[in-house]
């Protein structure tokens, strides 16, 4: 007898306004901090789907901006 797998839906997720203050608080207290998509999943114990979207949030709301070298940093104020 076979069995049907339904694959799981990467669906877009937003990111909890306490996550979000997390990790504005953690740049805040390192100002120089800049973090490649990689490392903030490691630092933050976050998924691929959730750490892209915390940086999304915080670039869109121009507290984060994105290096040449693809890292996050706080936006030049």
């Amino acid at each position: 007898m076979a069995t049907t797998h339904t694959p799981e839906i990467d669906l877009p997720r937003t990111p909890t306004a306490a996550l979000v203050t997390r990790i504005k608080a953690e740049y805040m207290e390192l100002p120089g901090l800049q973090l490649t998509p990689w490392q903030a999943q490691r630092l933050w114990g976050l998924d691929q789907i959730q750490c892209n979207a915390v940086l999304e949030v915080l670039v869109e709301t121009s507290f984060l901006r994105k290096t040449k070298s693809g890292a996050y940093a706080i936006a030049d104020r």
